[in-house]
């Protein structure tokens, strides 16, 4: 103890006492974190954790193998299983954790199911049906889901939307066309296209039919698509248009049709143009089951080369153990990789440490020199750069991972400096290309935003768009932030102006590609606070209060996906080790280690942190499609608790130990009695140095 720390009072040595061990505790719970996820790194030197999503992957392969008449009874037996083990207790499936039973997922398990041969008098099934019944049966599943089942002679191709392989001939000339999809529509529906074209319907060995599905019996007057009450819509246009598609396939089918030889062909050619440097057409799981179906619709036998390469890929989604299987949407070591090495490196592990240099290297060879197809909304001349989410993916770059990847360059070195800042810098400019006319970034591509698409009777998957967000806007913003972009920079002028326009009456912002006012307001919080903006602004003391108050009384935060349905539900839910993260990060950008939130959230984390350095979580906290798809990335729950606790002794050791002012007395926690502290180990200490 120095000699002027001798002046501080009885009281005030008692807290320095509580802050020495509080920090000690953050200390030991960082390390634990450290260990843990250097002992997780890939011999390959990346970072790549699960993707823990619904039961539909499984249900939808095991319909792929009937249809594909080529079923391993023993892979089926680990799906069955699988489902079996994801049906609620209802009887229903879900698609989150402890979300309510879904319409698609619950018949495409039924279907799996039965198609695996378990009766229809089981009582899982009796219990499945009845939901599935409850939920308006066959005729409100969705147009992807319907094609499915068409294709195996279990609904009427004249009632599935067509999807007209013309529209990829459509080019910018005409206000719908093909490159105003997003980049993931795009994917899945040119497969589908050529799908719809062939109508590969095949006899099951064992037929079955869905008729117990029709909650008033099987009636032709449900599977008509519905139509708008008022007379003149786009969506009343489109069911239209789509009755003349139908009056048109006819022609098709009878080699009349003008464009459908010249669109299909241009479709297989597309298709398999992006095979090339991907692991399977976008890498994702749809548009790669669509393909290998569209393959054999197009005749390709199942020894041909692009055949088995497809069934290859798609296999390597899978992870199967002794008695089970289930199935990933698609890889995540970009990503995982480049949060982990940002993770690491704020926590204080050294920038020489040889998980962090390799990851480095193996992150740089990457990027992606291609003019891919982000070209057609973003013609620009920008030398061609960014990263991907998978492990190849050339065709789709995306601005979420690059302005991640770029965040993980700029902290950690690499055994070649100078082209490691090349790197970077080639992938900033590109970056900055794609802000949209509006001050946002989109996921893939520069305004996607022609609202009438959704409109099409096959935009019922609810990602027609690739719309501008404030969650990726706001990763850019603390990114370009941490470079020192001026708040007054142009570009940034326009960001700043558009998150503003995008804050929710009660200061949370919406979050499309995690779970949800908790992502959305912790990244934009976070964003500003990089780019130099007082926090001291109405409306972000506005966000921090509500924050603050959908804290759970056990220190922790938690939202669940139902917030997409119906907003009323936002803030709300269990706690979670990655959205308590996120939040303390967000409270962590005012600068006041004393906030009693501050402090029961990191408290939180340090409790429920388990011994080997890792975090136990259960929900899904991450976003594919809104309503329709969801996602849990297991580096999450590891991940996130790392940073937050990073920023926050960052926070507390710049606030108590700061070189600027280490004499200054402490200033005593503010007590709140209605929050008490929760965590057992800090409780005590917490109690007694605020009295």
């Amino acid at each position: 103890m120095s000699v002027r720390s001798s002046q501080f009072t009885a009281s005030q040595r008692t807290e320095a006492s509580f802050l020495s061990e509080f920090f000690d505790e953050i200390d030991a719970a960082t390390k634990r974190s450290q260990h843990f996820l250097i002992r997780e790194q890939r011999p390959e030197n990346y970072w790549v954790g699960e993707l823990i999503v619904d039961s539909t992957l499984v249900s939808d392969t095991i319909c792929y193998h009937h249809w594909n008449g080529k079923v391993d009874e023993v892979w089926q037996r680990k799906a069955i299983n699988h489902i079996l083990s994801m049906q609620l207790t209802d009887g229903g499936w879900n698609i989150y954790c402890n979300g309510p039973p879904e319409v698609n997922a619950t018949i495409k398990a039924y279907l799996a199911l039965k198609l695996a041969g378990v009766p229809e008098t089981d009582q899982r099934m009796l219990r499945a049906r009845e939901v599935a019944l409850n939920l308006g049966g066959i005729p409100r599943m969705n147009t992807f889901s319907k094609l499915y089942l068409a294709l195996l002679g279990l609904f009427p191709w004249k009632y599935v939307p067509t999807i007209p392989c013309e529209v990829i001939l459509i080019g910018k000339w005409f206000h719908v066309n093909f490159h105003e999809m997003s980049n993931w529509t795009r994917s899945m529906l040119v497969p589908l296209s050529i799908i719809n074209h062939y109508k590969p319907t095949r006899q099951l060995k064992n037929p079955i039919n869905l008729d117990e599905l029709y909650p008033e019996g099987f009636h032709e007057r449900d599977l008509e698509l519905r139509r708008d009450p008022q007379m003149i819509t786009w969506r009343n246009f489109f069911i239209w248009l789509d009755k003349l598609h139908k009056f048109a396939e006819w022609f098709a089918q009878h080699r009349l049709h003008p464009f459908r030889k010249r669109a299909l062909q241009r479709s297989e050619a597309w298709m398999l143009e992006r095979f090339e440097g991907s692991h399977g057409l976008a890498a994702i799981f749809p548009a790669m089951l669509n393909s290998l179906i569209a393959l054999k619709a197009l005749g390709y036998p199942d020894d041909h080369p692009q055949a088995v390469r497809a069934e290859k890929e798609l296999k390597n989604l899978e992870r199967e153990t002794p008695t089970s299987v289930r199935i990933e949407p698609c890889l995540s070591p970009v990503w995982d990789t480049a949060i982990t090495c940002i993770c690491l490196r704020e926590s204080g592990l050294d920038e020489n440490h040889p998980a962090l240099v390799k990851a480095t290297d193996w992150l740089i060879t990457k990027e992606i020199r291609f003019r891919g197809d982000w070209y057609y909304k973003n013609p620009i001349d920008v030398e061609p750069s960014g990263w991907v989410f998978e492990h190849e993916n050339k065709w789709n770059p995306d601005v979420d991972d690059t302005a991640m990847v770029l965040m993980a360059l700029r902290l950690t070195k690499t055994s070649d400096p100078k082209y490691r800042d090349e790197c970077f810098q080639r992938g900033l400019k590109w970056l900055l290309t794609f802000q949209c006319r509006d001050g946002g970034w989109a996921a893939f591509d520069k305004d996607c935003t022609k609202s009438i698409m959704e409109k099409v009777p096959f935009a019922d998957h609810n990602a027609m768009l690739d719309p501008e967000c404030a969650d990726i806007t706001a990763r850019i913003l603390e990114l370009l932030g941490y470079e020192g972009f001026p708040p007054d920079h142009p570009q940034i002028v326009k960001a700043i102006d558009y998150l503003k326009s995008q804050q929710e009456s009660d200061g949370s912002w919406y979050g499309r590609w995690g779970v949800n006012y908790i992502y959305g307001t912790w990244q934009v919080l976070r964003g500003l606070h990089a780019i130099g903006l007082s926090m001291n602004e109405s409306y972000l003391q506005k966000a921090r209060g509500w924050l603050e108050s959908v804290q759970n009384p056990d220190g922790g935060w938690g939202e669940r996906c139902n917030t997409y349905d119906d907003p009323v539900f936002k803030g709300q839910g269990p706690s979670t080790a990655s959205q308590t993260a996120w939040a303390v990060m967000g409270l962590c950008t005012f600068g006041d280690p004393d906030s009693n939130s501050l402090i029961r959230g990191i408290e939180y984390l340090i409790a429920t942190q388990n011994s080997d350095g890792s975090w136990t979580e259960h929900e899904t906290t991450g976003t594919g499609f809104p309503k329709v798809f969801y996602l849990k990335y297991d580096m999450y729950r590891n991940t996130w608790p790392l940073l937050a606790l990073a920023s926050y002794r960052k926070l507390l050791k710049n606030h108590r130990w700061s070189s600027a002012s280490p004499l200054l007395p402490v200033q005593p926690f503010q007590a709140q009695q209605q929050s008490p502290c929760q965590c057992p180990q800090l409780a005590t200490r917490s109690s007694s140095a605020l009295q």
